[in-house]
């Protein structure tokens, strides 16, 4: 599937923008150029090119003996450290597509994005979710998904690829096989991921690699990046942000790319320090996280040159104290999983411009406004829509969602409201859906009320963003009861998590109320209880 014909590709091609070199490649031609150049870093591990390029090679031959073959779909749920990388390229060396699950998610989120993708294999760790691998393939078994589920072990200097089974507690070796004689295409379906719906289960998107060439190609450009940089990525791989920040990029400029599995404002600052890194990649609560612990004045951050951040809102106040403190330049891009990047900052823009807008519109991915259905371009204000070379293909075998997606004559539409100054500045200035942006994660407000629903206790609910001074929102349920019942938080959290649901869609408040107000329309006034919540933890931050 392409969204672009022989001609367009061509020429983003002869731009630059596209390339004809897969990651694979990029991953070899390291391991020949610079083969004890280190690759990644963990607190645990660490590996050079050459060792990148080996074990690649080798687990793609034991996943062939696992029975993956070209064409396959590999589902891939772990968290964020060398593995996943590792696992990404054999995947790729396989002529296989990657389908990436968030190390959070659920067992409800795993089954249906496994469904979704039609994948014939799982590959996780020995521990997932705090749990024996085995136990992930219980519960999947029990709705119905069975699967080669495959548990991944790692080292400089060996891979072990094991089966895991439903009920049975031993894990047994998978023996290597030869590799198939398969090419990758940069141009090709690469990876599938999720991404946050605004009702039901997550919707899968379709990547390709180039599409991801070209929002390396732009960040190499705004922050005037070279070989020889040393990055910290602290957000999940298997996601947009995370994706370029510490696989694409990397690889294409052949840096040290240090890898966090869960995130720790001392731990950041500490490796920043130990490994020189010079380029960080995080979301605003993040960088906020850092400004209040200590750590900042503990470590050295002098080797700090830029700061990548999207995904969120940056605090102009917060991001100022940063730089301060660190010698640092915040950078931030806007766009989406979607669509990629339509607009960025760079290092020559000045601090206003960076700070308070989300950068200036990227020519080559021709951005247009409505309201509605009617094109407000020349307004400077409406909803973004754009086609240009940062495009994923859409959603997978989704063709509602995707005539939600696309405009008639093919754009891609976002769900923010922007304003595009004279300069060709973008802000946004408001969200067509309803979500909460915590900490840069995108949570649906329809989908926690529609969980918090299937509890016996609750009648009706409503969920809203309550205000936090680290995470920037964090989800409030109000919620009326059947009459007689009780419920608190832990106990409908321990029902979410018995239906399998997320963590990142549980409620993180419990408001219980005799009922919910209501507008003229007959609709739950969600407006009315935001205030609330708003002025609730206003006084208790107050009285602390």
């Amino acid at each position: 599937m392409s969204l672009f014909d022989t001609e367009q590709a061509a020429e983003f091609r002869r731009r630059g923008w596209w390339s004809d070199e897969t990651l694979s490649e990029a991953v070899a031609a390291n391991a020949a150029r610079v083969p004890g150049g280190i690759a990644y870093t963990s607190a645990e591990l660490a590996i050079t090119w050459s060792q990148f390029d080996q074990r690649a090679d080798e687990l793609a031959r034991r996943l062939a003996g696992a029975g993956v073959t070209p064409g396959s779909r590999v589902a891939v749920c772990m968290s964020d450290g060398i593995e996943i990388h590792v696992v990404f390229v054999a995947i790729e060396r396989l002529g296989a597509t990657i389908v990436g699950i968030g190390a959070k998610a659920g067992v409800r989120e795993v089954a249906h994005l496994v469904n979704q993708s039609q994948c014939q294999a799982l590959i996780t760790l020995a521990r997932h979710d705090g749990k024996d691998a085995g136990t992930l393939a219980t519960d999947l078994a029990e709705r119905g998904i069975r699967l080669t589920h495959l548990v991944l072990e790692l080292d400089p200097d060996s891979v072990r690829l094991r089966r895991a089974a439903a009920d049975d507690t031993e894990l047994w070796e998978v023996e290597p096989a030869a590799l198939p004689d398969v090419a990758a295409h940069p141009d090709a379906l690469f990876l599938v991921n999720s991404t946050s719906g605004t009702t039901g289960l997550p919707k899968a998107v379709m990547h390709t690699q180039n599409r991801w060439h070209y929002f390396h190609t732009q960040a190499v450009a705004n922050g005037a990046l070279e070989r020889g940089e040393v990055m910290l990525s602290i957000v999940p791989a298997p996601f947009g942000f995370g994706l370029w920040t510490s696989h694409v990029t990397p690889i294409k400029l052949a840096a040290q790319t240090v890898v966090m599995p869960k995130f720790s404002p001392r731990e950041a600052a500490r490796l920043i320090q130990e490994h020189r890194v010079t380029v960080l990649c995080c979301v605003s609560t993040q960088f906020i996280m850092m400004l209040a612990d200590s750590s900042l004045e503990e470590f050295d951050m002098s080797s700090l040159r830029v700061v990548f951040t999207g995904g969120e809102a940056v605090p102009y106040a917060q991001a100022v104290e940063f730089e301060e403190r660190t010698g640092a330049t915040i950078l931030q891009f806007y766009g989406s999983n979607e669509t990629g990047l339509l607009s960025g900052t760079n290092l020559n823009d000045s601090a206003e411009k960076r700070l308070r807008t989300a950068g200036r519109i990227a020519p080559e991915m021709n951005v247009r406004l409505y309201e509605g259905s009617t094109e407000v371009t020349s307004s400077g204000r409406g909803q973004p829509a754009c086609f240009g070379p940062a495009l994923s293909l859409g959603y997978l075998d989704d063709e509602d969602a995707n005539t939600k997606l696309f405009t008639d004559d093919g754009w891609m539409l976002m769900g923010d409201i922007c304003e595009i100054d004279d300069e060709g500045y973008l802000s946004v200035v408001g969200r067509i859906s309803e979500f909460v942006v915590r900490g840069g994660k995108n949570i649906s407000l329809a989908v926690v009320e529609a969980d918090a629903l299937t509890h016996p206790a609750i009648r009706h609910a409503a969920a809203v963003a309550m205000p936090d001074p680290v995470l920037g929102e964090r989800v409030c349920l109000f919620a009326e009861l059947h009459t007689g019942a009780e419920l608190d938080l832990d106990t409908l959290l321990a029902h979410l998590t018995a239906q399998g649901v997320s963590r990142e869609l549980f409620p993180e408040r419990l408001e219980i109320t005799p009922e919910l107000p209501r507008s003229s329309g007959a609709k739950v006034a969600k407006g009315e209880l935001r205030t609330l919540i708003a002025e609730k933890v206003s006084a208790e931050l107050a009285a602390r």
